[in-house]
């Protein structure tokens, strides 16, 4: 099956009903597993959660706690706009799906600075998901490429959306496993990040973290949105702004013993009002260019005030929709948040 990809958006098409259904056929007991697990760990996680004392964690955070997502296809004006915003910690991502330019990725990573913290996320696709040799053989080429470069690797994206290729949670802790042998007999040194779930959708993040699998999550990544709500400080489901967000997931991490308690948010962002078709959403869900500055200074602060999140990556620097830089016409165009989120990192220092 053609998972097309999106040029405007940086991300895969919807697929259309009838594809998602051809995908799910034979997956019936990934789901039932899905819900049994759920049954028994939500309402217990629920329950704790709500009884939590929060506690904040006085460890110090410095500038590296502000990351941001750079694109190898976005151009080498990333370089100099990285320079300028004073941005320690970079997220790039590689596609096992071009793994034979994997030169390119090396060589972009290299470009940003020797004194670069760098995440490098592994984008999945349906031949690597399903062969899991070619899985192994590719990744191996991907740590020895990386070696003395990274050792931070965000093992999947979105893996909660089918149009990203993985049918069920399942899927993800075969593909996870699987890398993370290579990783055991071969890397020692690299860090194995997951799981990589979007929006407030924790009940796929219980089963990645509470299953039977040989797996264990060196650092947790959650892509945290919480756009369609407007501020981070608005609510869903009554109770949960942001914070509580936080505190619900720092809740599910703690109680898991695959994996250790520290988390990332490795995506967040709002969608730009007036720039379709580059917006991720609909032009209902978009904001203004001011809104958007203002979202981005509340949702770092209350991320760092929970003291629960070493690090949040902005998504990302260049992007018309969604990013801090428009680049429509060839033209570099920074906005009102560009600037705010250079004023951060200068105060964090």
């Amino acid at each position: 099956m053609n998972f097309p990809w999106d040029q405007y958006s940086d991300q895969p098409h919807i697929l259309k009903r009838d594809q998602k259904k051809i995908l799910r056929e034979g997956h019936f007991f990934d789901f039932i597993i899905l819900l049994l697990t759920n049954v028994f760990y939500f309402p217990y996680l629920l329950v704790k959660f709500l009884l939590k004392n929060k506690k904040i964690n006085k460890e110090s955070l410095n500038s590296s706690f502000y990351g941001l997502c750079v694109n190898l296809d976005k151009g080498d004006i990333q370089q100099q706009l990285v320079e300028e915003l004073g941005v320690k910690s970079l997220q790039i991502r590689v596609f096992l799906n071009d793994v034979k330019n994997i030169n390119d990725y090396v060589d972009f990573v290299k470009s940003l600075g020797v004194n670069k913290e760098i995440l490098i996320t592994i984008i999945q696709d349906r031949e690597h998901i399903e062969n899991q040799e070619l899985l192994s053989k590719d990744i191996t080429i991907i740590f020895k490429a990386f070696n003395g470069l990274a050792t931070e690797f965000q093992i999947g994206n979105a893996i909660n959306r089918i149009k990203w290729e993985f049918v069920s949670i399942e899927e993800y802790l075969k593909f996870f496993q699987t890398i993370q042998i290579v990783r055991d007999k071969s890397f020692k040194d690299i860090k194995l990040i997951g799981s990589s779930v979007i929006d407030f959708e924790y009940h796929f993040t219980i089963r990645t973290l509470f299953n039977s699998f040989k797996v264990h999550f060196d650092k947790v990544a959650s892509l945290l949105y919480v756009d369609r709500r407007g501020s981070a400080k608005n609510t869903q489901m009554g109770i949960f702004d942001l914070e509580n967000k936080i505190e619900f997931l720092d809740t599910i991490v703690r109680g898991s013993s695959q994996a250790s308690n520290e988390i990332y948010i490795t995506e967040t962002n709002w969608p730009l009002s007036g720039t379709a078709p580059y917006a991720p959403t609909s032009e209902k869900e978009c904001v203004s260019q001011e809104d958007y500055s203002k979202y981005m200074l509340e949702y770092f602060a209350i991320a760092k005030q929970t003291g629960k999140i070493s690090r949040v990556y902005w998504h990302q620097l260049i992007a018309p929709g969604y990013g801090l830089v428009d680049n429509r016409d060839g033209k570099i165009r920074k906005t009102k948040a560009f600037d705010n989120f250079k004023k951060m990192i200068e105060n964090a220092n």
